[in-house]
């Protein structure tokens, strides 16, 4: 039998047809020779799914999406048509899930579920969507970005305001007291000076009145054996508590001194101290002058035992 040239003309497009039927459901990953279970499901957004996308039972494949449509019961919202191989089963409590891939794309995935009915072909499965890593992560982001915009704007209202603070007299008024601090350090230097010289040449006195000290410390040191060996357990109860009182005394004293009681706690807490302590330094460096030129006027130091000559003033200024 003779075969025309019509009959293998058509049966060579047959093969190719189908040829290319099977190659675009292999590239779609659809198996053309197996049967599929098929459901739907109802989205109001799918997310970028597409015809194209898989569909998964705990990350693995199992399907793919068949068909995309806007459901005209529901206007805006959108049935996805998926299979599922027969392989696969789960019943009708069965949910899907919508998750957008990192890079574009998304894929449908079922979470299944063992208990109650079995789902058949043609059954609607309940349908949710995952926000994905991306919207995950602007989302635990927009928190933070509204903390970090309270933030600068905080930080920007400070500055405003040490801005405003620090004007050309406030400037000028922090220069001047910097420069009257290190005028008072050098007064003090100065003063420091002066008070070694005064007492090096003050020495000599200063070991003989060491000496007597001496003396002094060996008669106290014999007065307390003397008390030693005399009857103090009369006196020690008394003695005890004029020492109760005493503490008690200095404890109220401390009191009124941190409230800012008394001549000395007024002293502590007057804020103007810094003020009178520049015209302090000078009386100081004033008084060092006066120590320095005329000695004998301040300083009389005599060896114990020695009559003291007095004050004679000096009358060749």
């Amino acid at each position: 039998m003779k075969i025309s040239k019509e009959l293998k003309s058509g049966i060579i497009a047959i093969i190719a047809l189908a040829l290319s039927f099977w190659g675009y459901n292999y590239l779609k990953k659809q198996n053309v020779f197996t049967t599929d279970t098929v459901y739907y499901s109802e989205y109001a957004n799918i997310q970028g799914l597409t015809t194209a996308s898989i569909v998964t039972i705990n990350g693995f494949q199992v399907g793919n999406v068949k068909n995309i449509q806007f459901n005209p019961k529901k206007k805006g919202n959108l049935i996805v048509t998926f299979s599922v191989n027969e392989d696969f089963s789960f019943s009708k409590k069965s949910t899907t899930k919508i998750t957008p891939a990192l890079m574009g794309g998304a894929e449908l995935s079922i979470i299944p579920s063992y208990e109650g009915e079995q789902a058949k072909s043609g059954d609607y499965l309940k349908g949710s969507s995952d926000a994905g890593m991306l919207n995950s992560l602007t989302d635990k982001l927009a928190p933070l970005e509204t903390k970090l915009n309270a933030t600068l704007a905080n930080a920007d209202k400070l500055l405003v305001n040490f801005n405003t603070i620090l004007d050309d007299k406030t400037q000028q008024d922090l220069k001047q007291a910097i420069a009257n601090l290190n005028v008072t350090l050098k007064h003090f230097k100065g003063a420091s000076v002066s008070l070694e010289k005064l007492l090096g040449n003050s020495q000599p006195k200063i070991d003989s009145l060491l000496t007597n000290a001496d003396g002094a410390m060996l008669s106290v040191k014999k007065l307390a054996n003397d008390f030693q060996k005399a009857d103090l357990a009369g006196n020690l109860n008394q003695t005890m508590s004029k020492l109760n009182t005493a503490l008690a005394k200095f404890d109220v004293l401390m009191t009124n001194m941190n409230n800012g009681k008394g001549s000395i706690g007024k002293l502590l807490k007057d804020e103007g101290l810094y003020n009178n302590l520049e015209n302090a330094s000078k009386e100081l460096e004033e008084l060092l002058r006066e120590v320095k030129l005329h000695p004998k006027r301040f300083v009389h130091l005599s060896v114990f035992g020695k009559k003291d000559k007095g004050y004679v003033k000096d009358t060749t200024h």
